[in-house]
């Protein structure tokens, strides 16, 4: 496997928890786990430390979780970063720039989160739920913020898997997207920024 494919590969393996936080990862470990060679492991585990999910440790690396408190402000961050691409994405379609089927697709995507949430399907529903937020960061049209949120939501989803059930709130939850859709839709930029201000802030309060 290329250095690249490694890369891809094991950050999908911790983001999907099957490397928790606290586990140590070696070349020899990997490469048997994914039979690649030592030299693109060896990039890849350097990309995946600048990238914030393992730490160096002796002569390998250890997967990283945000602690409580470093979990509240990464939530604050969220919070901070989703609030502007949600303005910027309303700011967007007011301006003409996105088309309604973008839209729809964001729409059928929070359909199915409620559909899996129902049926208890928690990975998915994890996985469907990060695909809309990132679908809207999508619409704002600025890569750094979507590059940000990215590593943001991976670090935040490796901590919080272990410790996830059934959401609490999922009919506030899937109700706070649809007013979120609503306010885009509308290209109102400010009740946009406050839904998901609001809504990021709520779900990090849960997680914590």
């Amino acid at each position: 496997m290329q250095a690249e494919a490694v890369y891809r590969r094991l950050r999908e393996l911790i983001v999907a928890g099957a490397y928790p936080p606290g586990e140590r990862l070696t070349e020899a470990s990997v490469s048997a786990a994914l039979a690649a060679g030592r030299t693109p492991i060896r990039e890849a585990l350097r990309r995946l430390e600048s990238d914030g999910l393992v730490r160096g440790v002796g002569r390998g690396v250890v997967v990283r979780g945000f602690g409580t408190d470093e979990l509240g402000h990464a939530h604050a961050v969220r919070a901070a970063l989703e609030q502007l691409t949600a303005r910027l994405a309303a700011d967007r379609r007011r301006e003409g720039r996105i088309a309604p089927a973008a839209l729809t697709a964001l729409e059928r995507d929070a359909e199915l989160l409620e559909r899996v949430t129902a049926d208890g399907d928690l990975d998915r529903a994890i996985e469907l739920n990060r695909r809309f937020h990132r679908g809207v960061a999508e619409l704002a049209g600025n890569p750094v913020a979507l590059e940000t949120l990215d590593r943001l939501w991976d670090r935040i989803v490796v901590s919080t898997r272990a410790s996830l059930v059934p959401p609490e709130r999922p009919d506030a939850v899937a109700e706070e997207h649809r007013r979120l859709l609503r306010a885009i839709a509308a290209g109102d930029a400010a009740a946009a920024g406050r839904v998901a201000d609001e809504h990021a802030r709520a779900t990090g309060t849960v997680l914590e």
